[in-house]
């Protein structure tokens, strides 16, 4: 099977994730075919990412000068998620930049070993009210470096 260049090898598996959080799937998750709507799927990459930050890299999402925007994102769809079943969001980092982080996300159904989808999404760090890129906080770096894959490359 050829791989799409941007796939991350081994992204498909538990073990190569360093943090795993459990997201319960809601009723309205479910479209009109019994399984999650794809646009959820985004909506569980932002909880995991989201809820990491705050709890470990004291991002203020509220009062805080910086803030994350998504600059990029892709979900590649492999099989169904439902309700009620929770899902397991795994998330890594895979590149630290200045401004910028990468990071690689699994979604499991509760206790599958087997993915359900695999993406990436990128946040680019701002000044909250100009907007502008501005480095990360040592904070957020610390709890990103946390999570860092290295490539063979690196």
């Amino acid at each position: 099977m050829n791989r799409p260049e941007n796939r991350v090898p081994n992204i498909l598996q538990r073990s190569n994730f360093p943090h795993i959080q459990r997201i319960s799937t809601r009723w309205k998750d479910n479209d009109i075919y019994g399984h999650v709507n794809n646009v959820e799927y985004y909506s569980y990459f932002d909880t995991v990412i989201n809820s990491y930050l705050i709890g470990y890299g004291g991002l203020d999402i509220h009062r805080g000068d910086v803030i994350g925007v998504c600059a990029e994102s892709h979900c590649r769809y492999l099989k169904a998620l439902a309700f009620p079943h929770a899902v397991d969001a795994a998330l890594r980092v895979s590149r630290i930049g200045r401004t910028s982080v990468r990071y690689d996300i699994a979604l499991f159904q509760q206790d599958d070993d087997e993915a359900a989808a695999e993406g990436w999404f990128v946040h680019v760090f701002v000044d909250r009210a100009e907007r502008r890129p501005t480095p990360l906080p040592q904070a957020l770096r610390t709890a990103l470096e946390a999570l860092h894959i290295k490539s063979p490359e690196s």
